[in-house]
């Protein structure tokens, strides 16, 4: 299977490489050339079954089925719930996916895991370094770190907003005391860290230079990893049962996975509504077809505080009619105005793709983790919030709701007491991180300054 670029100025590649690259030459997000046929899950697989043919069908033969099921049971060995991805239910016909189970409690950890295994086993099979970059809103950061530190092979440099991340959230990315892992903290906004990511790909003599790569969403590996929840819920749930998921939405990563899952065939069908904050782009792209950048602004659900969700050019795309042309004419007068109007032949079709958005106050957020306290006893995060709060907007449906939870309430204790007065404590296998000492670097959103310290701190 080979791997083509969103904007068709690349040449096509296979799965190892388009993981690795992370970004395509021409500044476009990969897709499979061709939606491999993948049977849905049963019962009787475990999570590890289930992945391992989802990874093996993208991977084409690259990879033995012995190696990526090796990839796979590394990746989940350190979950503390054995399902990976449970169910819960909340009520009538609606269901909670726990995505909190793994090392850094949040739902990153599910395809990081993956992915940190996968890039050690290929670079070690090529006697081959790279040094790996990711902007994050939050969990990303936290979840990357978890996953490379120490490595083998691989130099990691995460970025992230400073002030603008919980301090947990910030603990899990800068207390690894790992050598290969760096972290700097850039005096803006996600946005700004993401477009400094992007400047480092665009330049292709870099990227030769640094053996640069990336592990943000834009990585299919990250879409292919998270496809495999969406299958597994399926399963649990019927085979022939209508779902419809619910997703807190920041950069659409989580939600495309969705919909990869159902144009693989394996889902019984595919109804995604993607939960936003008071950062209500992807509402603004989904509902008048236009898609501008604004400056986000800061919300009790940090990790969605993005105006420029990446992971819609894949959408934008499929929906065009795989039509690279097209793509790159609308993403390159976005570059330049940064409003652009869909035209008519991504606007009409996106209305039958499967998605959709809805957005939720700040108010109404904290609202929520009161409310699902007082119907449950749980406490949620912030994020799950956004999510339960459009799934209990929506109207009736014959379909199963199941709302995605991002990241476990313990991540955000400030947000979660102010909204519920309840302390949100650690799980017990993660208390050891709160004594530890933090390490990251502070410095201005600059592009050069960044690279420099790229440059300066790989190891050869």
């Amino acid at each position: 299977m080979k791997f083509i670029s969103t904007r068709g100025e690349a040449s096509a590649v296979g799965f190892v490489d388009a993981c690795l690259a992370g970004l395509a030459p021409d500044g476009g997000l990969y897709v499979p050339e061709e939606w491999p046929s993948i049977a849905p899950a049963t019962t009787e697989e475990s999570y590890v079954d289930v992945a391992t043919r989802v990874i093996a069908a993208f991977a084409d033969g690259e990879l033995s089925l012995e190696v990526i099921r090796g990839i796979c049971a590394r990746a989940y060995e350190r979950f503390s719930h054995q399902s990976v991805a449970p169910l819960v239910q909340t009520g009538p016909n609606a269901f909670m996916m726990e995505l909190h189970h793994g090392p850094t409690l949040a739902f990153k950890d599910v395809a990081m895991q993956m992915i940190a295994q996968l890039f050690d086993h290929v670079l070690a099979e090529r006697g081959e370094r790279m040094s790996v970059t990711c902007a994050t809103s939050g969990d990303t950061g936290g979840a990357a770190a978890a996953a490379f530190s120490g490595a083998g092979h691989v130099d990691l440099f995460i970025l992230h907003p400073f002030e603008r991340i919980s301090p947990v959230q910030r603990l899990f990315m800068t207390t690894t005391g790992a050598p290969n892992v760096h972290n700097l903290a850039l005096t803006d906004d996600f946005d700004a860290c993401q477009a400094i990511v992007k400047a480092l790909f665009a330049d292709r003599d870099y990227v030769r230079q640094t053996s640069l790569s990336g592990v943000n969403s834009i990585n299919w590996a990250r879409i292919a990893a998270q496809s495999v929840y969406y299958a597994t819920a399926q399963a649990a749930l019927g085979s022939d049962r209508p779902l419809r998921f619910v997703v807190p939405s920041g950069n659409m990563g989580d939600a495309l996975a969705g919909y990869v899952a159902a144009r693989c065939g394996m889902l019984s069908g595919f109804e995604g509504v993607c939960a936003v904050n008071e950062n209500d782009t992807l509402n603004v792209l989904f509902e008048q077809g236009r898609m501008r950048r604004e400056q986000a602004v800061a919300t009790p659900s940090p990790a969605m505080d993005i105006s420029v969700p990446s992971n819609f050019e894949r959408i934008a795309f499929e929906v065009s009619g795989r039509d690279a042309s097209l793509i790159r004419q609308v993403y390159n007068q976005f570059a330049q105005t940064g409003d652009v109007d869909l035209p008519s032949q991504i606007k009409g079709p996106l209305r039958c793709s499967g998605l959709s958005s809805q957005s939720i106050s700040n108010d109404t957020t904290m609202t929520e983790m009161a409310t699902v306290l007082g119907e449950t006893g749980w406490l949620i995060c912030p994020h799950t919030a956004v999510g339960t709060a459009v799934a209990r907007s929506l109207p009736p449906s014959e379909s199963t709701t199941v709302v995605l939870s991002t990241a476990h309430a313990a991540k955000f204790p400030e947000t979660v007491e102010q909204a519920t007065g309840r302390d949100a404590p650690f799980p017990d296998r993660v208390k050891a991180l709160a004594g530890r000492t933090e390490v990251f670097e502070k410095m201005a959103a600059d592009p050069g300054a960044v690279r420099e310290y790229i440059l300066t701190h790989q190891r050869t």
